[in-house]
């Protein structure tokens, strides 16, 4: 039964993969089609073609390698300028890219094409087409976030005990490799020691009481080495016991990436505080309409700040996977990473239904909104390239007309060829990566 289950996670997890592939495509597909550029194909997947059909001047299809999709569009390449066109045929493996790169666009164009040529369509449709894709991952973002935080909730800490930790151990010892057995040299932990379990609830500290997890961790926090009344609840009974923090130093965690902070050397950046032991039970807490906007704001944030860090989280993959050390729970996944996590949750029969399909609901969330902000990077070929294009093209044009001097004529992406391939090659070699580290090295949340 549970590898049938997750088996299913795993396949509504391509499901949905594959759906939101289809739909960021088809936010190039619809404006570009509006605006009278000719669309020979729409594909989902890349390398040998599956099956297809033919619907006007369109093929739709699907390809064998589900890692993404893509539309053709004629003319997205200008010609060459006079001065560039008498250089063709030149000796420079760059200018011999252009020049191929250019021929092989100009052979698709026909008589009925001229005026239908991408490169001829003003700045700011060209813009529409290119955003259309990002806009499309994060209104499915938007959309299950809505359902996330309306139809189930989120998980939100509460003061409730998930687990109690029988000894207080160094951060190196505790953080990315998960609890390991006390030693001799570990004291116990305050909340062992004042006889606190997994499944009590915490109602006062300090003589306050206690009506959130974050006022209960402000509490322990600023109460290190000081001895306090603490009160809880366990089977209905309320029980007072006296508990004294620890001051000891814990990791700093970073809201806005999500993730641990380090030191330079690698090492994880503490502070000192009160610590007693404790981990927070979550529970799904209703949400409201005015919740998902600010909910999908602070996940673009996150994912933002994440994205800068990615090359070095990369290759923190790639050192973990020469060394055969331990991976880092927070490090990237690719789709297989994605596709495995969907089916270890939909895999816990201990988890209730409810509770799987809201992780599944916000792991999609997560993947389109990942996906919107992946795609706006300003490289081409990424969608945030060709829009960066436009823009520069807009203002050499602006500036241009301002100072009486020429046209300067469309941006031509064919002079960053070698970029671009440089690019989409650092890209592969990321999704090689991440794929390998995800069958040989997976990431476990159970």
């Amino acid at each position: 039964m549970t590898a049938l289950l997750f088996s299913a996670g795993v396949l509504l997890m391509a499901l949905a993969i594959a759906f939101s592939i289809a739909l960021h495509e088809l936010g190039h597909l619809i404006p570009a089609k509006l605006f009278g550029v000719r669309v020979p194909q729409y594909m989902i997947g890349f390398g040998k073609t599956l099956f297809s059909w033919r619907r006007g001047e369109t093929e739709y299809g699907f390809k064998a390698l589900p890692l993404g999709g893509y539309i053709s569009m004629i003319g997205m390449y200008p010609p060459a300028k006079e001065g560039e066109a008498s250089r063709s045929g030149g000796t420079s493996p760059f200018q011999q890219l252009a020049d191929q790169a250019r021929e092989a666009d100009a052979e698709r164009i026909t008589e009925a094409d001229q005026g239908r040529l991408f490169y001829q369509l003003p700045v700011h449709k060209r813009m529409i087409i290119m955003l259309g894709g990002p806009a499309m991952n994060l209104l499915i973002g938007l959309l299950a976030t809505a359902l996330l935080l309306l139809g189930f909730g989120s998980y939100q800490p509460t003061t409730s005990l998930q687990s109690v930790s029988a000894c207080v151990q160094t951060v190196d010892e505790t953080q990315g490799r998960g609890q390991t057995e006390c030693g001799p040299q570990d004291p116990v932990a305050p909340a062992a020691a004042a006889g606190l379990q997994a499944g009590d609830q915490i109602t006062s500290f300090a003589g306050q009481p206690v009506e959130s997890w974050d006022q209960l961790s402000e509490l322990i926090r600023s109460q290190a080495n000081q001895e306090v009344e603490l009160t809880y609840l366990r089977e209905g009974q309320e029980t007072k016991t006296s508990i004294t923090p620890l001051l000891t130093a814990r990791p700093v965690y970073d809201d806005l990436t999500g993730s641990y902070l380090r030191n330079e050397d690698g090492s994880y950046r503490t502070v000192e505080v009160g610590f007693i032991g404790i981990a927070p039970a979550t529970e799904l807490t209703p949400g409201s309409l005015d919740q998902v906007l600010p909910t999908v704001g602070q996940s673009l944030e996150r994912m933002g700040a994440s994205i800068l860090r990615l090359p070095a989280r990369v290759y923190g993959v790639a050192q973990t996977l020469v060394t055969n050390g331990e991976r880092d729970v927070n490090s990237p996944l690719s789709v297989v990473g994605v596709g495995r996590i969907a089916g270890e949750v939909a895999a816990q029969e201990q988890i209730s239904l409810r509770d799987r399909a809201a992780s599944l609901v916000s792991l999609v969330a997560q993947m389109n909104l990942m996906l919107f902000v992946f795609n706006l990077i300003p490289l081409l070929p990424l969608d945030g390239g060709h829009v960066l294009g436009a823009l520069w093209e807009g203002l050499r044009r602006g500036l241009a007309r301002l100072t009486g001097r020429p046209d300067p004529g469309p941006f031509d992406p064919v002079k960053l060829l070698p970029l671009t391939y440089l690019v989409a090659g650092a890209f592969l070699l990321m999704t090689v990566i991440l794929v390998t580290a995800d069958i040989f090295k997976p990431i476990s949340l159970f």
